[in-house]
Order: structure tokens, then sequence, then C-alpha cells
């Protein structure tokens, strides 16, 4: 493959499409050859977005049409939930991989994915052809993957700060408790009646009691049974996740589970395992995460903490350290690493 890359995004006129055409204009290794964007076609992107106007001064949104993929080597996929599924047989085996940042590809059960979401899988046969994207956990599989299901940002955060624990077997699987916080720009660009300015500001919701759509992955990456409650917050970005577990183990410490993190991320180029309690604001922009851990004694309790950013490091960051790996780039080309301050 050449230096540069010529990549496409489907569905490129929300939030973390505008994310993936904000990374990819300073990224060394990866060109824009068309983005797609059905309900804004014909809308210039620095109309949508005017922070893209610099970057892409001649970049319009256009109807998708299989035709674009001529010449193209990877193709970001950022639609609604079920969409890529319509899409997605027509793009394997056409172009060097396909990052889906949807839901449709992330479970590798079909008969899971009918409970969660509710609706049969138009294509199930595809399921086992997807790697599931945290590159912290399966990176070799990445490495020239076809096709890849990037995982959901609430997963992520929740993965990255329990899976280690677990891993070394130092917290039971069952009963694990996620609290988590979202900014609203998770929910997506098109305007809702719950996440207008004044129905988010000055206001904090839990949401999706007992049956988010994310629990069935952190189930999946932990093998643990998760009970998940994510909350709205008034922020623009950013993830908090906060996990509870049970010890496994006689004379557990505070010090043991940050010596269980900071040894499995020492060599990870975008996770910091610190003593310090994770802040979103340090992965404001950014394609890191920062964990955390502690044991309470008085109430034999293992806490984890994570934080990243939502359109970072929980989708569209992600998505590209994924193609990275999946075409044969340097896996940390692109990617921002420091947060944005104040």
């Amino acid at each position: 493959m050449a230096t540069r890359a010529r990549i496409g995004i489907i569905g490129a006129s929300g939030f973390t499409g505008a994310e993936l055409l904000r990374i990819c204009a300073s990224h060394p290794g990866l060109d824009v050859a068309f983005a797609t964007g059905d309900t804004q076609a014909g809308t210039p992107a620095a109309a949508l977005y005017p922070g893209l106007a610099l970057a892409y001064p001649d970049l319009v949104f256009e109807s998708w049409d299989p035709a674009l993929l001529d010449g193209v080597d990877g193709v970001f996929l950022g639609l609604p939930h079920g969409a890529s599924q319509a899409i997605v047989p027509d793009l394997l085996g056409k172009i060097g991989a396909v990052v889906d940042l949807g839901a449709d590809f992330r479970l590798s059960d079909g008969a899971e994915y009918e409970r969660w979401y509710h609706e049969p899988h138009t294509c199930p046969e595809l399921l086992d052809r997807f790697v599931y994207g945290i590159p912290e956990l399966h990176r070799d599989a990445l490495r020239g993957a076809e096709a890849v299901a990037a995982p959901g940002c609430y997963p992520t955060a929740a993965t990255l700060a329990l899976h280690p624990l677990v891993t070394a077997d130092l917290v039971q699987t069952d009963g694990i408790i996620v609290d988590a916080v979202s900014g609203v720009s998770g929910a997506g660009r098109p305007p809702k009646p719950h996440t207008t300015f004044c129905a988010v500001d000055s206001d904090v919701q839990a949401y999706g009691l007992l049956d988010h759509r994310h629990t069935s992955e952190m189930d999946m990456n932990l093998g643990a049974t998760v009970l998940f409650t994510p909350h709205l917050v008034p922020m623009n970005r950013g993830i908090l996740a906060t996990c509870y577990a049970r010890p496994a183990v006689d004379g557990l410490s505070t010090d043991a589970v940050l010596d269980v993190l900071h040894e499995r991320y020492a060599d990870e180029p975008f996770v910091v395992a610190s003593e310090r309690s994770p802040s979103t604001k340090a992965t404001l922009g950014t394609n890191a995460a920062h964990v955390t851990a502690r044991y309470d004694e008085r109430t034999g309790t293992v806490l984890a903490i994570a934080a990243i950013d939502n359109l970072g490091k929980g989708a569209s960051g992600q998505a590209v350290q994924c193609m990275n790996l999946a075409l044969g780039l340097p896996e940390e080309q692109g990617l921002a690493v420091v947060g944005t301050a104040p």
C-alpha cells in the first residue's frame, strides 16, 4: 500500500463523522476520498461544521453510491443503528478494511443481538468476520483485519477499567456494577426532546435502566454479569465510568489493584494508569483513556474508574486507531494524547 491511504466516510454528517474528518485532517497517512451524508447530501461540510472549513474548503456531503469505492483503501461507517447491515455485504472484499462505528457487528452471537436490539440481524453470517475493536485487547487480530466493529463508548471505558482486574483473577465476574456518565454528544447530532439545551442544562438523569444495549458488550468483553446504569450529564463530551466489583482473593489492597493496572498498561500508547482520579477534561479531544483503581477494606469492594472522550477513544479516535492497524499504518499515527485545557 502507498504511504497514504485513501479512505471514505459513510455517514459523515453526524458527530462521529465530523470527528473522523477532524482527525483525518491532521493524519499523515489518511486522505479523505469521499464523505457521505444522505440527509445532508449537497451540503458543504464547512456549512454544517464551520470548524472544518480550513481543512475541507471544497468537501460536500454526497449520497451513498458504491461507485465511490473506486480506488479507496478503507471505509468508516458512521451510520445509525441497523443501517450498516444493508451496506456491509457490498463492502467486504472490495476494499482493504471496513471499520463500523455502529452497533451492528459488535456482538458475536446473532441471538444476543436480537435480545438486546429487539430485532433479528439481517446478515448474522457476517458477524464472525468482524474483529471487536479495542486494540488493547485485540491488537493482533486487528492487524490486517478486513472488518472491524468499533466498540460503544460506555463499554470501552468500563472494559479498560475492569479487564486487567478480571484477567488477573482479582475480582468476581458476577454482580459487577458500572455507573457511568456521558456528555450529550453521545446521543448524536439530530435534535431530540431530551437533548436540547433546556432539557440537559442543570440536570442529571439516569436512563436505559436495566436494559441498556451496551450492557451486552460489557458482559462479552469481561465474561461477566454486569449491572449497568448510564447517566446523561450537562457537558458536550466525555465518559466517566465508575465500576464496582467484589474481590476474588483474600488480602487485596489498593496497591495490588493499582499495580495490575500499571503493569497491564505500561506499554500502551493511549492508556494512562495512575493513582489520580480520572477526569473527562484530561481526555478532551484525544484518543486517551485514564484509569485508576482502589480497594475499600471497609466494604470489601474493588473500585475501578476510567475517563475517555466519548467521541475520541469512545468512537472516532479508536476507529482511526483500528484503521491504522488494519491498513498497516503506525498505530499511533494521527491521534492526539494531550487533552485540551482549560
